[in-house]
């Protein structure tokens, strides 16, 4: 079964590295829920907490967890339409 322990990881790591943590010592719970202290949080944690959110969500999805959670890198799977080398490629009598 697919996971988000990888964007979760990622995310509490960037919570941690984050000014309003590490240097004004906030609690991490105080710096995500506190709207004045979410200004010291970097934007790359905003865009991991929205992965996360979207990553768990496409775990309830029905439709989702027929396809799978999708790669976080935005990877495509590779199309079949067309041989890779088309100059042996003959679509004509098939001999």
């Amino acid at each position: 079964m697919p996971t988000c322990e990888g964007i979760r990881d990622e995310y509490i790591q960037c919570l941690l590295r984050s000014e309003c943590v590490f240097i004004k010592r906030h609690s991490v719970q105080d710096c995500i829920k506190n709207k004045d202290l979410a200004a010291l949080v970097p934007d790359e944690c905003h865009s991991l907490r929205q992965s996360l959110f979207e990553c768990k969500r496409g775990l309830l999805d029905m439709r989702k967890r027929m396809r799978g959670v999708t790669a976080a890198g935005g990877i495509q799977p590779k199309s079949y339409d067309t041989p890779d080398d088309s100059s042996n490629w003959n679509p004509g009598n098939g001999d």
